[in-house]
């Protein structure tokens, strides 16, 4: 499937910047299933400084904020060619090893009310592959209906626990529920921020966000709680890492000027291909 994307964000300073620099992760990968046509970000009162590589192999994008300004505006477009591989990634890649995904975060540590969702699901056994794939989807499914999808309820530091007591979340809540849950049973898995192509819709509510688990004999395999599905060829991967904070979209930091509210508009549209 090829798709084309368009994605704005426009945020605002209560007071003219003195100085900022705001990391951008927005140039999707080039992964099994996913092959990037072109890719291009604009920017109004910034300038990019430089580009690299991160250690989850995130296309990092550093720009430097223009002094007095107070509306920096960041435009990304491009065109992905993707397909469909019943959300199964593959091997392990990137600079840090399997094992660090284990390891809990602050946003995906389970407290009492996560632990206690894990413990009404059988756990995922020692067969190698399907198994724990099956494991996987249950988990995804009670996680589903425990959570309920409320926008404006949480926020971006909302813990996975927080979010389970409170019985509501929206799509970085459900995928750091299930990350903790995955590595509390013994497997390793990641945040992952993209785009999604909703079918009945070019312009889309935001960006969206789901989980990644490793799978012996499979690799990573892709789970979207929130749409009780594998990614499909709807998606498109964009950052990865162990929490919201390493795939984070924008962040940064200012001086004399704090941020004073954001808007962010994302138009995702299937292209047709010539043959």
């Amino acid at each position: 499937m090829r798709l084309s994307i368009r994605h704005t964000t426009s945020y605002s300073f209560a007071e003219p910047v003195v100085h900022a620099l705001q990391r951008l992760r927005l140039t999707p990968k080039t992964t099994q299933g996913q092959e990037i046509l072109d890719w291009k970000m604009t920017f109004e009162n910034a300038v990019q400084q430089l580009e690299y590589e991160d250690q989850h192999h995130n296309t990092v994008a550093l720009i430097a904020v223009e002094p007095d300004t107070r509306k920096v505006t960041i435009e990304c477009a491009g065109t992905v060619d993707t397909q469909d591989n019943a959300g199964v990634i593959g091997r392990h890649s990137g600079h840090l090893p399997l094992w660090s995904f284990l390891g809990q975060t602050k946003l995906t540590k389970p407290g009492a009310k996560l632990k206690a969702l894990l413990r009404d699901l059988d756990g995922p056994g020692t067969e190698e592959g399907g198994d724990k794939v099956d494991f996987l989807h249950r988990l995804s499914e009670s996680i589903r209906n425990t959570v309920d999808y409320r926008i404006g309820e949480t926020g971006v530091h909302t813990t996975a626990e927080e979010a389970v007591v409170q019985g509501s979340g929206v799509c970085q809540d459900h995928a750091h529920i299930f990350i903790g849950a995955a590595r509390a049973a013994d497997i390793p898995a990641r945040y992952v921020s993209g785009y999604l192509m909703m079918n009945d819709r070019i312009d889309q509510d935001a960006t969206h966000a789901w989980a990644e688990a490793h799978v012996d004999g499979l690799g990573w395999v892709g789970f979207d709680i929130s749409n009780g599905i594998s990614p499909d060829p709807r998606y498109i991967r964009v950052a990865t890492g162990r929490d919201y904070r390493d795939a984070a979209p924008i962040t940064g930091i200012s001086f004399g000027g704090q941020p004073d509210g954001m808007s962010v508009n994302v138009a995702v549209e299937q292209q047709t291909v010539e043959q």
